[in-house]
């Protein structure tokens, strides 16, 4: 028996017993699950900012050229791209076949759902990107703003690859190529014992479940955005990867651990650390690559985001009396891929940017109120979706140029 096989037991066999304690609905159990849970959840996001930091700053700083770098931004942009605008189109298919039907105006005026999404919807969408616009470097690592960390990493990176060979830059390397060691030599400890993490997650999901938290649903809509997620994570992700001649049933295999994180942490940067892992270790991609796409794509590469910020502003505006003709269609797709690759990688990030563009065109975001019951659910299954599509991203770039990898060892 392999030892991937191994794992692969071990995690199932983790899920399996987090299952039986959370359907035990035993105080004890649950408050100790919650506590381990929200533990690990602190630990993802405490690695999660300087690993996405120092990955990108000691990438771009001893990539060694500029050509390199556009090599690898341009492939990466490429495949970003192709997998969200393939999302969100498959997204837009199946909810003209599905056809959600339209709510009752009693269904979401007056609630205390619809009056929670209300007070959510005063920041407007350009806010966004203009708070991702730091005004001083602590402050976005203070605040976990990933798009904002980007920038400031893209600055640094940028700033340490333009210097002349000198003594002081070698200084300034060493001290943050031991910073990005001590970074992943903390996250290697943390991957050690996450199976006890996913107990803890795992139970908690199914104790929620069984209150009927996660499980309300409104039918059509939700069948929509799921089975559109299914489709992109099982069928078109695979189709890249063939078309690209990897095997995606042992890629798949390969990043079992990050998807299961994902579901559990619904945060696409707090998974980071395991995704790298996974990319590095299991999947053989070149640390070159990861350490730079990786990091990039937590923020710009949001296949799960597009499908449903696609279906869920057509069934808004569906309710808000819009014609929904081709033409709108088309457009949405396009606002939805452009939306998706702002946006930040973390949980209920999507809900957020969905709620300011509704906001901003005058629908009746009560609807939005509707949603948010079963967002949990169809979050986790975004995340996963999108951490998938980051892997594969990163692997079929690997592939690509594989020759910078291998002129970069000789």
């Amino acid at each position: 028996m392999t030892k991937q096989v191994k794992q692969v037991i071990f995690w199932v066999g983790a899920l399996v017993i987090g299952a039986i304690l959370g359907s035990l609905h035993a105080g004890a159990v649950d408050n100790v699950c919650d506590f381990v849970a929200t533990v690990f959840t602190r630990l993802f996001k405490f690695t999660a900012v300087p690993a996405i930091a120092v990955s990108v700053l000691t990438t771009l700083a001893t990539l060694g050229s500029n050509k390199e770098t556009a090599r690898i931004f341009r492939r990466t942009i490429m495949y970003t791209l192709l997998t969200t605008i393939a999302a969100s189109t498959i997204a837009a298919v199946l909810f003209f076949i599905i056809k959600p039907e339209v709510l009752p105006s009693a269904a979401y005026e007056g609630t205390a759902a619809a009056e929670k999404v209300q007070s959510m919807s005063s920041s407007s969408f350009l806010s966004y990107f203009t708070s991702a616009i730091p005004d001083n470097i602590i402050y976005p690592f203070v605040s976990g703003n990933v798009l904002s960390i980007l920038i400031v990493s893209f600055a640094f990176g940028f700033a340490i690859s333009g210097m002349p060979e000198s003594e002081k830059k070698t200084s300034i390397l060493n001290v943050v190529l031991g910073f990005q060691e001590l970074v992943f030599k903390i996250i290697g400890w943390i991957i050690s014992i996450l199976p006890i993490g996913i107990i803890a997650f795992t139970a908690q999901l199914v104790k929620e479940m069984s209150a009927d938290i996660a499980m309300e649903s409104i039918g059509k809509y939700t069948a929509v955005v799921l089975s559109g997620n299914l489709i992109q994570f099982f069928i078109v992700l695979s189709l890249f990867l063939l078309a690209r001649g990897l095997n995606p049933v042992k890629h798949f295999k390969n990043m079992i651990p990050a998807i299961l994180t994902a579901l559990f942490t619904k945060s696409s940067a707090a998974t980071l650390p395991v995704t790298m892992d996974c990319a590095e270790n299991r999947v053989k991609c070149d640390k070159k690559f990861t350490r730079f796409i990786l990091p990039m794509c937590t923020t710009i590469n949001m296949n799960g985001c597009a499908a449903f910020i696609l279906v869920t502003s057509l069934f808004v505006m569906k309710n808000g009396g819009v014609d929904l003709n081709i033409f709108t269609v088309i457009a949405w797709i396009l606002v939805s891929v452009i939306s998706a690759v702002g946006n930040a990688g973390v949980p209920m990030g999507c809900f957020f940017l969905t709620l300011s563009l509704m906001a901003g065109k005058g629908m009746p975001i009560g609807v939005m109120g509707v949603i948010l019951p079963i967002y949990a659910v169809i979050d986790m299954i975004e995340t996963a979706v999108n951490i998938y599509s980051d892997s594969c991203v990163c692997a079929m770039t690997n592939k690509d140029l594989k020759d910078l990898a291998d002129a970069a060892a000789e």
